[in-house]
């Protein structure tokens, strides 16, 4: 690697990488937020996502049970932490995550049908938070990777709205165009205000969103 320019770093191609490995690996050290995160303590440069986004909307302040979906490798869950440190936090995600102090955190699918309930009875009350950096793994296809990422993101709102606290918020990654019809349709009738932001630390290039939902209108009486 060498400089270039005003402190840009220049990424040789080197035997056994790719050429977009090595536009990914130039891409990171010379992101100002991966530079930031790490001067920081911040686990990944998504926790300024998460961060920005609360400074628009506020919806950490008073959060007392929150639910990390998604939580690997940890850089909302310790934003959430910092900014309410008496909340109780659980997170889950398919990828193994380090331990973070205050965090119970499971390794498993959200999909499962068991992860409902067990996220549940680690928080020991309903959540009055629930937020989502979950995406599918992409496999090239633009639509079929947005219909993969738009499917957790419909089951996030769903567990939401099955399980948040009257008054409570979700806050989750959408791809670029945001919510579909249906589900936000969905959100609007479940939640006072419903907005669609690109947090500044979102990548220029990147076609993530993040829909925000607050007020939790709470559930119909059977």
């Amino acid at each position: 690697m060498r400089g270039t320019g005003v402190g840009r770093v220049k990424v040789k191609t080197a035997k056994g990488r790719t050429a977009q490995s090595t536009r990914w690996l130039e891409r990171q050290l010379n992101d100002p937020y991966v530079r930031k995160a790490k001067a920081e303590g911040w686990r990944s440069r998504a926790a300024f996502k998460l961060i920005e986004l609360d400074e628009k909307f506020g919806f950490l302040k008073g959060s007392r049970a929150v639910v990390d979906l998604g939580v690997a490798p940890g850089g909302w869950a310790q934003v959430v932490r910092k900014q309410c440190p008496k909340a109780s936090v659980v997170g889950i995600d398919l990828l193994p995550t380090d331990p973070i102090p205050g965090v119970t955190l499971f390794e498993m699918d959200f999909m499962d049908d068991k992860a409902p309930a067990m996220l549940r009875d680690a928080l020991g009350d309903a959540p009055d938070l629930i937020i989502s950096d979950m995406a599918a793994n992409t496999v090239g296809h633009a639509q079929t990777d947005h219909l993969r990422t738009m499917g957790l993101v419909e089951a996030a709102a769903w567990f939401a709205i099955e399980n948040l606290q009257k008054g409570g918020a979700f806050v989750a990654k959408v791809f670029a165009g945001g919510t579909d019809s249906e589900l936000l349709g969905m959100l609007k009738k479940n939640f006072a205000t419903v907005k669609h932001a690109k947090p500044p630390a979102s990548r220029k290039g990147s076609v993530e969103w993040y829909v925000v939902a607050q007020g939790f209108k709470g559930r119909a009486e059977p």
